[in-house]
């Protein structure tokens, strides 16, 4: 299966990223860009993108990009630090790009930007991967 087949495959047995409304733009082995509008739904009692929502976004472009490989990996470990709010109507960027990739596990850094490009989130996600091949239908 292709990169783009496996997401696609991925996506449609995952409700919560429909839910979440995120696009997928771009996927590559080890890389995937998705983008999403922030919803009324999606803020904190401040007013700002829930930093729920930028974890669940993160961690979705993570499991998209590190799964591009066709072995079924899942997170191990993760982190994210918030850098500055969004708000209701802002479209946000999730790109994750593969930092390194051993026999069991791999290495993401997922970074969420504004249409402007100024930095909302870094997330950071260590996958353990399998061994198991990704099938189709996933």
């Amino acid at each position: 299966m292709t990169p783009r087949e496996i997401v696609a495959a991925m996506i449609e047995h995952d409700h919560f990223t429909k839910w979440l409304g995120l696009e997928i733009d771009a996927v590559d082995t080890g890389y995937c860009k998705l983008h999403y509008t922030i919803r009324k739904e999606m803020l904190n009692g401040f007013g700002n993108i829930h930093g729920g929502v930028l974890f669940s976004a993160s961690d979705s472009a993570f499991a998209f990009a590190c799964n591009t490989h066709g072995v079924i990996t899942v997170a191990l470990e993760v982190s994210i630090s918030f850098v500055r709010p969004a708000n209701e109507g802002d479209v946000l960027y999730a790109e994750a790009k593969e930092i390194y990739t051993g026999n069991k596990t791999a290495l993401y850094d997922i970074q969420t930007r504004d249409a402007a490009g100024n930095l909302i989130a870094a997330f950071r996600g260590t996958g353990y991967r399998t061994g198991k091949e990704i099938k189709s239908g996933v």
